[in-house]
Parts: C-alpha cells; structure tokens; sequence
C-alpha cells in the first residue's frame, strides 16, 4: 500500500455534493459526445442541450459558466483556450473555451452507467463447465512447459490461466448471486417456474461434476508446484514486461515479480485454502449444492400446492354436478351422505379379527371388551410394583457378539491391504459392509482439505487419486457400482509394525 491508495479522490466529488444534478448533466453530455469521438465540446452545445430539459428551464450561462469552473477545479474537465474564433480583443480577453473529459471521468462516468444498468440485482454471470477443464490446461502448460516457452508465449499463456480463473470465480459468484436476489426469489415463487426447475438444477449439476473431475489434479499440480520454478517464471514474464515501452512510470523487475508471485498465490489460496481454513473452491461447491436445494424445494412446494388446487377444483365441480343433476331432496340427502359421511355419528372400535374368513358373520366373531375409567376428578390407576430383572449375562452376551462381528469385518478389510494400501481397481467381489467401510472413508477424505483422516479403529488413511482419472466397476456380491479408481493409502500406526 503506497500514497496513491490512501489520498483522496477528488475526481468524484461532483457525485455527492448540493448541485450533483447538474454537474452529472453536463459530464454525461461530455462524456456522451465523448464516445461518439466529438472530444471537444463548447459551452453552447452543452448550454443547448441542457436547455432541452425540463429540468434546466431556468438555467443560465452564467450558472453554467459557473459549474464549468468548479469542474476544471475538480479535475473532471480540461479547459481549452479557443484563439481561432477570436474577432475582437474583447473576446479575447474573456477567454473563450473548449472543453474535454479527463481520463479520470471517462472511466467514472463509464463506471456509473454500467451500475445504472446493473440496477439492485445481479446481472450476467454463469456457471462455464469447460472453465475447468481450461484452466487445468492453461496451469499444466503454465507450470510444465513454461520454462521452454518464449517470453511472448510464456505471456500469453499466463494471461489465459489467469483470465481463466478469473473469469470463472466472477461469473460463478455473479450467477449464485443473481439465483439468491429477492428478484429471482419471488420468480421462483410463481408456477410458470416449474417447467424450468429440470433445466436450472440440471445446469448446476453439470457444473459440479466438471469442477470435481477438475478440482483433482488442479490441486494436484499446484501442491507439487516448485517455489524456485515458480519464481524463475515470474522472472521471465517481469523481463517481458520490461521490454514493453511506456511512457508513464516503469515498474521495477522486483514488483512485477511481486505482482505474478501475488496472483499465483491468490490462484493457489482459492483451490487450496489458508491457514487451515477451507478453500473457495469447497464454499463454492456448498453454495451449488443448497442453490440446488432451494430450487427443488420450490419447485416441489408449487408442484404440490398447484396439484392438491387442481384436484380440490376437479373434485368439487364434479359434485356440484352430481348435486345440480338430483331433483329429490331425499336422494340428495342420501348422496350427502354417501359422500361425506353421516352427520354426528359415533365411531366405533373394534380390535382386529382372530379369522382371515371372509363368510364369518359378525356374530361369530369374539366380543371386545373396552374398560372405561370412573369419570373422578384426580382418579389414577393403581400400579403394581415390578421387580428388577438382572440382564448382566444377555449385555454381556451381545458385547461379545459384536465385538467378534468387528473383528471380522477387520480381518476382512486386513485381507485387502497390500503394501499398505488398497488400490480399488484390484479389489476382488466384496462384501457390502466392506464397501459401505471403504465409501465411507473415500468421503470423509474428501471432506477433509489435506484429504487424510484417522478412522474410530486409530488407523491413518490418505486418499489417492488416479492420475489417468479412470473409471472402474466395484463389484460386491449384491451389485456393481462403477466410481473413480482411488487408492487408500495407509500409514503405519506408532505402536507396532502391523497397520
């Protein structure tokens, strides 16, 4: 941080002060006249096109004289002595001028028109599924083939990888945005958005599954990233940059490497994490999956509360039908109740029948006996007291039990260990609770950032992914399930040699 981030921007100050309107009026004109490459403007085209405005009938060129000086005195225009239309000594002396935008208003007045356009809601943004990939491509050519590489090249390539990355963090953060604003919220709300819930959620799970195929081996490449390597590359790009001519200050070789190391990091922080903290790229992920979430939930609540309308509608027109069609009023007594039941009738009880006969009648059948308490006020059954039954030898009995069956199923997943690892791809039909182990470690691994977890067991388990991002078929004697090829990598435990 230097003096030019802390000092006061005084550019800025015609859009918060007493007479913001029309200063903004007069700078949107220039700036207008600006785009359409008409850079200097005089003060009676601008008088004139203020004039048109309702707003300024009672405006005069001695206020706009006025507001044009405070303006030069805030930088926003560049005042430009007019001597060629100069007739008299007079005029000369009054000093007629032109004015121009500095640069400093251009990218304001363009900065305010892009947040007139945004308005309170986010606009653009989406979720690019091939960014991924991209960006695993970029970084792999970046970090392996960029030593090789010429300057120009090497450039090139760093300008992609990181116009990748930050293409895809700002369009995926604009467009969970825009589905989380109040706006698309109450859109949710309507029934006209059931019919696109399949394409949204759809849209969003593809995106998941590309970033997950990808997220791997970025990580991958940017653990195993070199410090001195990464350094030699940012001294190459800063020597490139200092071959390119400019005018204004030229940046030491020092802060151009600053400048790439910083960026690299930053890149590196997003899919990795800080300070034990977890990555963007895992908050990223969660915020998809409840987007997810949400859109289901409204699209189950619309889809129940628009069929139970439409059935109770049906339904009832359908009555009213039944009803408009009877001309006794008997009949429609009966179809009353028929319909909705006898008016204030008892419910009977009756406990299940002992027979499955259906030709039993009624009379056959036991009798059920129903005890009704003394309707007293404070009456409470008696209880008989109960004597404690010694269950030692049952617990005891089931302890062993299950501790013979987890001993099992460890000798079970002993068998699979070879050479302190269990490479899935190599697994023989297993059982389900087997399976049902090894799925549950592979997602605790991943939940983890370092990918490492300590089972209930005490064993240390380390996730391993297939380079060649293969796909495998894991067979157990109830089915198959096809899943990426991991390796669980287990390390030695502190007492004993055996895992």
């Amino acid at each position: 941080m230097d003096e030019l981030d802390l000092r006061a921007i005084i550019e800025t100050s015609y859009l918060h002060t007493d007479n913001t309107w029309r200063y903004r009026a007069i700078l949107r004109y220039c700036f207008v006249q600006h785009e359409r490459l008409h850079h200097y403007i005089y003060p009676e085209e601008i008088y004139g096109a203020l004039k048109e405005s309702p707003f300024f009938t009672t405006y005069s060129e001695e206020q706009l004289q006025q507001d044009l000086k405070q303006l030069v005195d805030w930088k926003n225009l560049i005042p430009r002595q007019e001597t060629g239309r100069v007739h008299t000594i007079e005029d000369f002396k009054r000093k007629k001028f032109r004015y121009q935008c500095t640069p400093y208003t251009i990218e304001i007045e363009r900065m305010v028109q892009r947040l007139q356009q945004l308005g309170s809601g986010f606009a653009g943004g989406s979720l690019e599924v091939t960014l991924f990939e991209r960006l695993q491509a970029a970084l792999l050519r970046f970090l392996e083939q960029g030593p090789t590489l010429e300057a120009g090249e090497l450039n090139r390539t760093w300008e992609d990888l990181y116009g990748y990355f930050r293409d895809m963090v700002q369009n995926a953060s604009d467009y969970l945005a825009h589905l989380k604003s109040d706006k698309v919220e109450e859109q949710m709300m309507t029934e006209a958005f059931v019919a696109y819930k399949n394409a949204f959620t759809q849209y969003l799970q593809n995106f998941i599954l590309s970033m997950q195929r990808a997220s791997f081996k970025i990580e991958a490449l940017l653990k195993r990233t070199n410090p001195d390597k990464l350094m030699a590359l940012a001294g190459k790009l800063a020597d490139y940059q200092l071959t390119i001519p400019r005018m204004d200050v030229q940046p030491s070789r020092e802060e151009w490497m600053d400048s790439y190391q910083d960026r690299y990091r930053s890149l590196a922080e997003w899919f990795l994490g800080r300070n034990g903290l977890p990555s963007e790229l895992v908050t990223l992920q969660n915020e998809t999956t409840d987007t997810i979430r949400r859109i289901a939930r409204f699209a189950q609540r619309l889809g129940e509360r628009h069929q139970a309308f439409r059935s109770r509608r049906h339904d009832y027109l359908h009555l009213a039908g039944w009803f408009a069609g009877l001309t006794d009023i008997g009949e429609a007594h009966k179809l009353s109740a028929l319909l909705f039941g006898v008016a204030h009738s008892r419910h009977l009880y009756a406990e299940p029948r002992l027979s499955e006969d259906m030709e039993q009648g009624v009379m056959e059948e036991l009798p059920t006996e129903v005890l009704t308490p003394p309707r007293v006020v404070g009456y409470r059954e008696k209880s008989r007291p109960g004597a404690l039954q010694d269950r030692t030898a049952e617990k005891q009995a089931a302890l062993r039990a299950y501790i013979a069956e987890q001993r099992r199923q460890e000798q079970l997943i002993d068998q699979l260990i070879d050479d302190h690892k269990i490479v899935l791809a190599d697994l023989p039909p297993i059982e389900p609770f087997v399976r049902k182990t090894l799925l549950n470690w592979i997602a605790r691994c991943m939940q983890s950032q370092e990918r490492y977890i300590q089972t209930e067991t005490g064993r240390k388990i380390r996730l391993l992914a297939d380079a060649a991002d293969r796909r495998i078929q894991l067979k157990s004697t109830d089915g198959i399930l096809e899943m990426p090829n991991f390796t669980l990598q287990f390390e030695e435990r502190r007492k004993g040699g055996a895992l």
